[in-house]
């Protein structure tokens, strides 16, 4: 849609990441220039009946600093999440904000792949020892995921579009594409777009140990995420939260805003073929990839970097090898691909969003994050995964891939918003 004859556009004006590799923009992306994993040995519950022993927990995390007492009796861990990194990416926008006024031109667009499953887990232990009176008296306003985007337009007075999606692993990516539809539609001037996940629980980790999806690593947790490598033998889970600011270009230039990147194209599709495995071929996310390019009006040539879904299964990260050799053709000779939640882990639904901001400061610093723990080539990954060391680049577009358990496969492009802007 245009408005005074010209297409609408969408960038990105703040960044606020919970990670376990920093909290807030600036710890954040120290955490991924140090090049080391943030994954350690799961700590607040005994995983010795698992074969998974490893997550990206956030050990750090103090509530108290984003909200008040009588905020954090309704909010439960995947809540405070999604709205202290709201608040982070707010910040760091210098977006103005006040619940006294609110703005019916802002929106918040989130996702998560399962909301507050965890703290019902933990509270139905409570219900089993003293019935509905050891129950937390709001967790009816908790279990749900929409309670993700309510509190955030709740805190800060956002009376614009808002949803909260459950797409799996791809969540936050979609989150990100249909804010850059809001804004390009004209649904809004300013979208809160991001992923929020807090899983670690015994239940629930369990259960995606009982599938068999996650690494079974025994050694050093630091190398549990072996993304392209050889002996990857499945996703770490990880917790946390992104937000990012994004904007229509016009509204962040009238207002001086900073700008990151400009955001250019998405897609979204589903294989329909299996709940955890990829279709065999490829076709649904090649299909993904190069409609996420003709969505940013780009050709695959025109790409220098790929973050990849990379979740450290063998499945996912050969298949997706042989997606980005079909699409990029000889580019992808040369293409720079990693894989970057051997930083971060896996928060699931967050993961895509946190991605989207990885990517974001790379075009803004020029620079691409390696790999971590790729110590043995595997012919069926047989990409540029920028191994073990970052590396200084000129990047002018970057493409960032999730493709999820259901087979959801959705891409962002993004643009270094440098005169165009």
């Amino acid at each position: 849609m245009t408005r005074n004859g010209k297409p609408r556009r969408a960038v990105i004006t703040g960044i606020g990441p919970i990670t376990c590799i920093g909290i807030g923009r600036h710890a954040f992306w120290s955490g991924v220039r140090a090049e080391r994993s943030g994954i350690k040995r799961v700590s607040t519950f005994d995983t010795n009946g698992f074969n998974a022993h490893c997550a990206g927990e956030i050990p750090d995390w103090n509530p108290e600093e984003f909200f008040p007492p009588h905020r954090l009796k309704r909010l439960d861990r995947y809540a405070q999440f999604a709205v202290a990194s709201a608040k982070l990416a707010l910040d760091d926008a210098t977006f103005p904000y006040s619940r006294e006024q609110p703005q019916p031109r802002v929106g918040v667009s989130f996702g998560t792949a399962l909301g507050g499953v965890s703290n019902a887990e933990y509270q139905h232990s409570h219900f089993l020892k003293k019935g509905t009176r050891g129950v937390n008296q709001t967790l009816a306003l908790q279990v749900f995921g929409g309670s993700a985007h309510s509190n955030i337009a709740i805190e800060f007075g956002f009376r614009g579009v808002g949803t909260t999606n459950s797409n799996s692993c791809a969540s936050g990516t979609v989150a990100v594409g249909e804010a850059l539809r809001y804004i390009r539609d004209d649904f809004a001037d300013v979208v809160i777009a991001g992923g929020a996940e807090a899983p670690l629980s015994p239940l629930t980790f369990g259960a995606f140990a009982i599938i068999k999806t996650m690494s079974q690593w025994n050694g050093d947790a630091a190398e549990a995420c072996r993304p392209f490598d050889l002996q990857r033998d499945g996703f770490v889970m990880g917790e946390g939260a992104t937000s990012l600011v994004i904007e229509e270009l016009e509204h962040a230039r009238n207002r001086g805003a900073h700008i990151y990147a400009e955001l250019l194209g998405y897609s979204l599709n589903n294989d329909a073929y299996h709940m955890t495995s990829p279709l065999p071929d490829g076709d649904s996310s090649i299909r993904a990839i190069r409609e996420a390019l003709a969505d940013a009006q780009l050709a695959p040539e025109q790409i220098d970097y790929v973050n990849a879904h990379a979740s450290s299964t063998q499945l996912s990260d050969s298949t997706e090898t042989m997606a980005i050799k079909q699409v990029f053709g000889e580019h992808a000779e040369r293409l720079p691909v990693s894989g970057t939640k051997a930083f971060t882990a896996h928060p699931l639904g967050a993961t895509g969003a946190i991605e989207a901001a990885i990517c974001a400061l790379a075009i803004e610093k020029q620079w691409i994050p390696p790999t971590l723990n790729r110590e043995h080539p595997d012919p069926a990954c047989d990409l540029d995964v920028v191994p073990n060391h970052g590396r200084s680049a000129e990047l002018n577009y970057v493409l960032s891939n999730s493709f999820g358990f259901g087979g959801i496969n959705a891409c962002v492009v993004l643009g270094r918003c440098a005169a165009s802007c």
